[in-house]
């Protein structure tokens, strides 16, 4: 009997053992089947091309922003009642427009009391100069004192300097009587009106009636690294008109174009930049005051050099490289040295020829030496083959 409990034991063991050997060989990863693709069964496809000898043009990129010409706040020279508005806001108004009206009521009278002590002072003037000429003639026949004939002539001089100051105090009278007319100092568009109508203004009110900005032309202060200034003050005293243009935000729209119009004398120790002013004619108002822009500015024209797009450059612990396509269809690194920018081109100023065949895709699977398979178009991924399906295990066609 115990015999046959331990035989059964036995086999209850060396069953248990079976089952645990089959369990762990079932969990063993299966050995990973080599993929056939692009740089493991056959060269890698890349897209390349010759490099072209071509222009391009010297631009320097900045930041700016808009600034008008003028600035004015219209404010008012006489103190009075605002009787009439004849403006609206954010109208565009030209130099000399009448702009508003204040009670011209006390300065009126003014002026005529003046003219009046004018009239009366030029009377007393004529009356002098009569008696003056009769003096003479009595003096001629020795009929009066010198003394006579002097004071007679000094009266005279007085009441001339008399008249001269009425003259000015009409005039200074009607001066007053012109300022309750306000106009326009310069042409530009008018903003939110400060004052209403009706209200009381005076001459010494900081605030003013309306401010006008002149946005026609425009002007657009950049700033430039300091190590491009001496390019850009040879070619400013030269006379010659350096291009600028205006772009939006996100550098999709040109905004406007126009022209460099001067410098400023001294750098920003802070930031090692130099302010530039430019000017546009902004016709269609698509400049507008404290408005952020991206300018770029044209320097100058580089011709006959070699021009690649500049997703072709690498960066690696070299230095700047890119990969050319020797004749075996192999590719080497070939170290450059970068020109000038523009876009999504950039020159080459040292490391290519015109005509080497420069891998402008596909950068990203090579290594130097690698065999590659150029084509004119960017690689694609190629669809599953008819008959595939997924979840219906690796590799197996559908039955």
């Amino acid at each position: 009997m115990k015999k046959k409990l331990l035989l059964g034991f036995l086999v209850v063991l060396l069953a248990a053992a079976g089952g645990y050997a089959w369990m762990q060989k079932k969990d063993e990863p299966k050995a990973a089947v080599p993929a056939k693709g692009p740089g493991k069964g056959g060269p890698t496809p890349v897209v390349a091309a010759p490099a072209p000898s071509g222009e391009i043009d010297l631009i320097i990129n900045g930041l700016g922003t808009v600034t008008p010409l003028r600035t004015v706040t219209v404010r008012s020279r006489v103190d009075g009642e605002l009787m009439k508005v004849l403006f609206q806001e954010g109208q565009a108004v030209k130099e000399g427009q009448l702009l508003a009206e204040i009670d011209p009521r006390n300065f009126q009278v003014q002026l005529e009391q003046a003219q009046g002590q004018l009239a009366k002072d030029h009377a007393l003037l004529q009356n002098a100069r009569l008696d003056l000429e009769r003096y003479e003639a009595l003096f001629k026949q020795d009929s009066i004192a010198r003394q006579q004939v002097d004071t007679q002539a000094s009266l005279v001089r007085q009441y001339e300097g008399a008249v001269r100051v009425d003259r000015s105090q009409v005039d200074s009278a009607r001066l007053q009587l012109s300022y309750t007319k306000v106009t326009a100092p310069v042409s530009g568009r008018a903003g939110l009106r400060l004052v209403d109508q009706g209200n009381i203004v005076r001459a010494g009110d900081a605030s003013g009636l309306v401010v006008i900005t002149q946005l026609q032309p425009a002007a657009v202060v950049f700033t430039v690294p300091q190590d491009n200034v001496p390019v850009v003050m040879k070619r400013l005293q030269s006379g010659e008109r350096i291009s600028v243009e205006a772009w939006d935000r996100e550098q999709k729209a040109k905004l406007a174009e126009g022209a460099l119009a001067s410098a400023d004398n001294q750098v920003d120790p802070q930031t090692g930049t130099v302010k530039l002013k430019a000017q546009f004619d902004n016709a269609d108002f698509a400049l507008f005051p404290n408005q952020f822009v991206n300018v770029r500015m044209k320097l100058d024209t580089l011709r006959d050099v070699v021009v690649i797009p500049a997703a072709a450059v690498q960066r690696g612990t070299q230095g700047l490289f890119v990969y050319v396509v020797r004749g075996d269809n192999t590719v080497g690194q070939r170290p450059v040295r970068l020109g000038p920018a523009e876009g999504l081109r950039v020159a080459i100023a040292d490391g290519l020829t015109p005509g080497d065949m420069v891998v402008i895709d596909g950068m990203d699977r090579l290594r130097p030496g690698a065999q590659v398979e150029v084509s004119g178009a960017r690689p694609e991924i190629k669809p599953p083959a008819e008959g595939m399906r997924k979840g219906k295990g690796r590799g197996k066609k559908q039955e």
